[in-house]
């Protein structure tokens, strides 16, 4: 069976970040062409709920965008934003997501895990992933479960059988 191929957004979520300096960005981004996806676009904005906003809600209103991912902001300092406004949006959350990857992140990390607020959701029929901003943790939500879920052959189940019942 011929792998299906998802439109995905990518948000870098700083306000020390540009496109010459967004680690995570590009990393998210090599990992989504390496898994022959299409990169539908990538942006850079503030710290900020109403910037995180706009920018979920222009994509959430563009039917070929099948995923959104975002990295940065899901710390615990004032400007870490990135969940509350993506929460903003979830019709449904997959709390499994913040649950695993914080599994993996104990391992390398320990109890530093706690810090980290990632979490995952569905909003108008497609999914939606907010990262640390770090490139280790990037890498690690990737490599150890994006990827996978992602991948419309990876059995038993994915994410990418369901996107039509969303």
């Amino acid at each position: 069976m011929k792998k299906k191929k998802l439109n995905i957004a990518l948000l870098t979520v700083s306000d020390t970040r540009n496109s010459k300096t967004d680690k995570s960005g590009e990393l998210l981004k090599k990992k989504i062409m390496s898994s022959h996806h299409n990169l539908f676009e990538k942006k850079i904005c503030k710290d900020s709920v109403i910037e995180i906003k706009k920018v979920i809600n222009g994509w959430l209103k563009i039917k070929k965008i099948n995923v959104i991912i975002a990295t940065g902001g899901t710390g615990l300092t004032k400007r870490d934003v990135t969940p509350e406004a993506f929460k903003f949006f979830f019709e449904k959350d997959i709390p499994g997501f913040g649950e695993i990857f914080r599994m993996i992140s104990y391992k390398k990390i320990k109890t530093s895990t706690i810090q980290s607020r990632t979490c995952a959701g569905i909003s108008k029929g497609k999914f939606l992933f907010s990262l640390p901003g770090s490139p280790g943790a990037c890498k690690d939500a990737w490599d150890e479960i994006i990827k996978y879920q992602l991948d419309s052959s990876f059995k038993p189940c994915n994410l990418v059988e369901i996107l039509p019942k969303l």
